[in-house]
């Protein structure tokens, strides 16, 4: 099988803003947003962006593999830090600072369906687990923590200030480090429940 050949310099700045402009798009518009709002938005034309993804969905489904790939990407770097509990805390620090950034909330239900969507996103949350085992191993992260706990509140921090009217765009770090803290060993109590069953 051959692989496929690299885009040219041009093509591949065109993809670069096809990926950048839905955000941007469905935020105003929500995900009703027609194809030739999101080339518009991207500078281009709808010929353009159907050369690159055959449907809307198609584009959906990029924009996700974009972003999960680059938050894997980042912890599975983290993976060999010298301290795995500061490592925990910048990959969570990083998936908030991202998740503000850049609102895809949209995109959770659109990704649903996508085979690869899932396959890359069990790979980001089997990075997540080894981020939490090392943290928790060195002493860095309570006993009774496992990284189906910490997947679950990776978007908290955003989530808890998306309540706040004119919240200041880095209140998130508030309430991560209230999370993080709870996270830690010192002074924990018993959890009143076990950890769910998730990926």
């Amino acid at each position: 099988m051959t692989s496929a050949r690299p885009l040219r310099a041009d093509a591949a700045r065109n993809r670069r803003l096809l990926l950048a402009a839905p955000p941007d798009e469905f935020a105003e518009r929500g995900l009703a947003a027609s194809v030739a709002d999101i080339a518009r938005r991207a500078g281009l034309g709808k010929g353009t962006l159907f050369r690159h993804f055959a449907t809307k969905d198609d584009l959906l489904a990029a924009i996700v593999l974009d972003r999960i790939g680059e938050l894997n990407a980042v912890g599975e770097q983290l993976l060999d830090a010298a301290e795995p509990g500061a490592a925990l805390l910048e990959f969570l620090t990083i998936a908030a600072d991202h998740q503000q950034q850049r609102d895809l909330s949209f995109l959770q239900e659109a990704g649903e369906l996508n085979a690869e969507v899932t396959r890359a996103r069990e790979q980001m949350f089997r990075t997540v687990h080894k981020l939490v085992d090392r943290a928790r191993e060195h002493g860095d992260v309570r006993a009774d923590v496992t990284g189906a706990d910490v997947i679950l509140l990776m978007c908290a921090p955003n989530h808890v200030t998306s309540y706040v009217p004119d919240a200041p765009p880095d209140l998130w770090r508030r309430y991560l480090a209230i999370i993080f803290d709870g996270l830690r060993p010192e002074g924990a109590h018993p959890l009143p429940h076990p950890s769910p069953a998730v990926p």
